[in-house]
């Protein structure tokens, strides 16, 4: 697209990522030790400087995902995954004021009167170490995951039948979540909602046409572009945002900032620098110990399951072929070295790919990989500049809510797109289903109000099995996968036999026209591919990122340019068309 276009889906994508990263943020922090007093105003300045830490990671595992890694048009940003072994990990970060309870040790933050003297801010940076060690154990987890094959081996056995209920259960996890956000204004949600619906499904067909001077021809019409559908969410959020600001200014009580968390500061003003380059041990190096290990493990098996899933349904909203299984080591390798990255500069946020940002595709019907890797850069420079970082923390806490609202919704109905593959009047797809959606929102439910039921004896395998357990995603993404590969089932059955499942079939029964249309859309950079080649691609373990070595002539045939934009065509308006691939 233009460059003012791509700058515009830039901007965009990078309001969805900063509003994820704040309500991560505003979850988390709120799980920390209370500071108290005049050390109120430092867990603030932290807020900012853990946001601009983020974005700026971000940024960069963004152009590294986009570069090297599924090449998809996907932002990394944090996930909500990462959220429950982070806060189980804080409320076990403490042993010394462990008690024992049926042989298994509970944490008990400092309270009190005892905890004026300095000690609350010794355990907030303390929490904070942890966390960090535990980003950076799921980033390492994450890169052998991917550097081994194991990934792309799994993906390859996760037909409909298992991506389908995965999907689902992603979108329909955060729920709580979006209901707690949207509780402090739902008149602003539900604006928000309307107008983001309006644009993107009743006016999705409404053409604006753009001019351009040309020299000796004067002001004449160009080309003619779906606008109000392709910013469906920058529009509508800076709407809502000027609506707030007219609230606040005639002192209408819009409920809109009152979570305790945004008024533990008081009338103190934090003091934000406008440049500040995140470098390692700012806040601490992070902190290894066997609670971090084992939260690291817990958010490296759920986050995997996540960008598998955000893999999938990338491709399915912009309408290409799906990643084969070499694509899927590639992102979730590039994955852990942002999350290495982000836990060694200080972050408490890991890297996988961002589910709302991979939504917003399916609401604009526009996606660009040129425009991702803008906001890329738009990323890094915020993250340098916690003066402007602060800006995106002043969203109003509604308009986070309704982000989550009509993006995670999209993800809950490309799960449900899937079962259309399959014979869902089969009492074997059924079965699985209901089972599986059932116990993915039981199991959570149950072991988040009786944690105590966990005893091991082991304060680290607790911490495992606890934040594995009330996570829905790992629930219904393990039991779909077992179930589906181990009752029998036809291929038809099963959703095996369209040409849309053909890569989890193997390369080998791909016709060659869809190998011309794989190459093009996820192939590395030429100078990349031919370093690849000249190391040797049988290598270990550069053959896990790459085709077969058989496939080598099948590849050589395609064409040498790559796929940059992945856009509908400025004049297809009809949303099951298939998107015009320009390649430049």
């Amino acid at each position: 697209p233009p460059w003012l276009l791509s700058l515009l889906f830039a901007i965009q994508h990078v309001v969805i990522q900063a509003s994820l990263l704040h309500t991560y943020h505003i979850l988390l922090l709120q799980e920390l030790p209370t500071e108290q007093g005049s050390q109120a105003w430092h867990q603030f300045q932290h807020q900012y400087q853990l946001m601009a830490t983020s974005l700026f990671v971000s940024g960069i595992s963004t152009a590294l995902q986009t570069t090297l890694g599924s090449r998809l048009p996907l932002l990394q940003s944090a996930t909500f995954e990462f959220l429950i072994p982070a806060t189980l990990l804080i409320s076990h970060q403490d042993p010394q004021n462990a008690e024992n309870t049926n042989g298994t040790e509970v944490s008990v933050l400092c309270a009190g009167e005892s905890c004026l003297d300095g000690r609350v801010g010794e355990s907030w940076t303390r929490s904070v170490q942890e966390v960090c060690g535990a980003v950076v154990v799921s980033g390492i987890v994450r890169l052998v995951l991917g550097a081994t094959g194991v990934f792309g081996m799994l993906s390859h056995h996760c037909g409909p039948m298992v991506l389908a209920p995965t999907l689902t259960i992603i979108g329909l996890s955060v729920y709580n979540k979006a209901a707690l956000f949207s509780s402090t204004s739902w008149g602003l949600t539900m604006l928000l909602v309307f107008l983001v619906i309006l644009l993107s499904q009743h006016l999705q067909s409404c053409c604006i046409p753009t001019w351009r001077w040309r020299k000796g021809l004067g002001l004449t019409g160009s080309d003619c572009y779906p606008a109000l559908r392709m910013f469906s969410i920058l529009l509508p959020v800076t709407c809502v945002w000027i609506v707030f600001l007219l609230l606040q200014h005639f002192h209408i009580n819009t409920n809109a900032a009152l979570l305790e968390f945004r008024t533990s500061l008081g009338n103190s003003t934090p003091r934000i620098p406008w440049v500040r380059i995140p470098n390692p041990g700012e806040l601490g190096w992070p902190m290894f110990s066997c609670q971090s290990l084992t939260a690291g493990i817990a958010m490296a098996v759920v986050t995997s399951l996540n960008s598998l899933g955000c893999y999938v349904m990338s491709a399915r909203v912009l309408r290409c072929p799906p990643p084969p299984w070499y694509i899927h080591n590639r992102g979730i390798c590039v994955e852990g070295v942002g999350s290495i990255i982000s836990g060694m500069l200080g972050s408490v946020s890991g890297i996988a790919a961002s589910i709302p940002n991979a939504c917003a595709h399916g609401l604009t019907q526009a996606g660009s990989r040129h425009s991702v890797q803008l906001a890329a850069g738009i990323s890094i420079f915020l993250g340098i500049s916690p003066k402007l970082t602060k800006f995106f923390t002043l969203i109003p806490l509604a308009v986070h809510g309704g982000i989550l609202t009509v993006t995670y919704a999209v993800a809950t109905a490309t799960g449900i797109s899937y079962f259309q593959y399959t014979d869902i009047d089969s009492g074997r797809n059924i079965f699985i289903v209901g089972f599986t959606m059932f116990m993915a929102l039981l199991v959570p439910k149950w072991f988040t109000r009786n944690p105590e039921y966990i005893a091991t004896g082991w304060l680290s395998l607790n911490l495992l099995v606890l934040s594995l357990l009330t996570i829905p995603v790992f629930i219904g993404g393990i039991l779909a996968f077992l179930l589906e590969n181990t009752v029998p089932g036809t291929l038809a059955e099963r959703g095996l036999l369209g040409n849309m499942f053909g890569c989890n079939l193997g390369l080998a029964d791909m016709s060659q026209g869809h190998m011309r249309e794989v190459a093009r859309i996820y192939g590395l950079p030429t100078p990349i591919r031919n370093l690849f080649t000249t190391s040797g691609r049988g290598v270990f373990p550069l053959r896990t990122f790459c085709p077969p070595v058989s496939d080598i002539t099948e590849e050589k045939v395609t064409s040498s340019e790559e796929v940059v934009d992945l856009l509908v065509a400025p004049h297809t308006t009809e949303p099951e068309g298939k998107p015009r691939l320009e390649s430049q």
